[in-house]
């Protein structure tokens, strides 16, 4: 098993990303540890991993409260032996649909703010116990991708938030870097399975994230489980400071 063993702490681990990323994590050894605000999302997810004999653990923790994200990460680290891997895909509650001239300040930098937050503590978090161990994988959802794709829909503050947390990925990496601790995003031009089928743009959106792929199809939750697997394992060890494509050829590097 490709995680064996490894402490996994999952930010936003009842969502649907969240959730197949755990599962996924879980299939191949990890123990599992979800969070969010949401009790009974957090434990479907867990009752699914442990019912194919996975190891979970949930705990209802908000990415924003500072108090909260370091209290959960020091005792994941106290009861499990350490932290081996923490992935943030908290949602960033942006505002879609609303040019950028119509929109209100607070609704173009609730997504920036959010991001930022969220990613900032709880790799800050992570980081922390990582560092007196030398090693370590902080993961989190980044990635503009392509602009022209979306220039007939609105996306707010969506993308600035996205950029912020690539920014933040690179300077995690260089200061993390010298002990042995790596930091990827995974990038994708959108999930469509995330949509809904009550999504009432579900699709226009699916044409917006599909049609400029090169590949006719984007990233599948199944797509997003498997390679974050990698990314979090030692197959993945010469990777840090960079975000890994999964935009089926939508963004080329």
């Amino acid at each position: 098993m490709l995680l064996e063993d490894r402490n996994a702490i999952i930010y936003g681990g009842g969502g649907q990303i969240g959730g197949a990323i755990a599962r996924a994590f879980a299939r191949e050894g990890a123990r599992v540890h979800l969070t969010g605000r949401t009790r009974t999302t957090l434990e479907k997810v867990a009752d699914d991993i442990r019912a194919q004999g996975g190891r979970a653990e949930t705990a209802e923790v908000d990415a924003l409260d500072e108090a909260a994200v370091d209290a959960h990460a020091d005792a994941v680290a106290r009861d499990a032996g350490g932290i081996d891997i923490s992935l943030s895909v908290i949602a960033d509650g942006d505002v879609q649909g609303t040019p950028v001239a119509g929109m209100s300040l607070d609704d173009y930098l609730r997504p920036v703010t959010t991001a930022v937050t969220s990613k900032f503590l709880t790799a800050r978090a992570a980081a922390r116990h990582m560092i007196p161990r030398r090693s370590g994988v902080i993961m989190m959802f980044g990635g503009t991708g392509n602009l022209s794709a979306i220039r007939d829909y609105h996306v707010g503050g969506f993308l600035t938030a996205l950029d912020a947390a690539e920014s933040l990925r690179r300077q995690l990496a260089v200061e993390l870097g010298r002990y042995g601790i790596r930091v990827v995003t995974l990038r994708t031009s959108g999930v469509p399975e995330t949509l809904g089928a009550d999504f009432l743009e579900r699709e226009a959106i699916e044409r917006l994230i599909v049609d400029p792929t090169l590949l006719g199809r984007a990233a599948t939750l199944e797509d997003v489980g498997n390679v974050a697997v990698f990314a979090a394992s030692d197959w993945a060890r010469t990777l840090t400071g960079t975000a890994i494509n999964m935009t089926c050829g939508a963004d080329l590097d």
